[in-house]
């Protein structure tokens, strides 16, 4: 099982590479995947990587969670790109864990996904968490669906995942490891 980080031009660097490392210490296997044809992704602020893998080769029954970062841009070509809405409804009609951080909660407002459900996104995007109950907190967790508030949250967001997959004590653990 994987866990996925989803990345799109434009995706908001720090909101992807922090939950990946903090996933990574944790023991997660975790692939970041490009949604264009190529490996390279240029993110909001000039700091362009190279994902593992095209989000085309991503096998739906192998995730274990799926992570969409934020970043205008980013989350604008996420939210378009008909792969990434497929393996976003495959994982809500599956039961598993969905992280998004940022502006990215808003693809799942706009499915109508966190309908009655916490969540949290950057502000200027609230209004498209259709019915979602939003909160005040840097992360929230409501079943499978966890959403961070923005770049300065990617650190709770990053816990908050590992104590999803792993629970409480490994998260913290991690935190007193990682001195946070």
């Amino acid at each position: 099982m994987t866990v996925y980080v989803l990345l799109a031009d434009g995706f908001e660097e720090c909101e992807a590479i922090a939950p990946t490392d903090i996933l990574r210490r944790a023991g997660a296997e975790v692939k970041t995947a490009s949604i264009s044809q190529s490996l390279d992704v240029a993110g909001a602020h000039g700091i362009n990587v190279k994902a593992d893998m095209l989000a085309d080769e991503i096998q739906p029954s192998d995730i274990q969670m799926l992570i969409l970062p934020g970043g205008g841009e980013g989350t604008r070509r996420l939210g378009e790109s008909p792969k990434v809405l497929s393996l976003i409804q495959y994982c809500a009609d599956s039961g598993i864990y969905i992280g998004a951080i940022c502006a990215a909660p808003s693809i799942l407002g706009k499915m109508g996904l966190l309908a009655g459900r916490r969540a949290v996104c950057y502000p200027s995007f609230q209004p498209t968490l259709t019915d979602a109950v939003i909160t005040r907190t840097k992360v929230e967790r409501d079943d499978i669906y966890i959403t961070g508030l923005g770049a300065g949250a990617a650190y709770d967001f990053g816990f908050a995942l590992v104590e999803a997959l792993y629970g409480t004590e490994a998260s913290d653990s991690l935190k007193t490891s990682m001195l946070y």
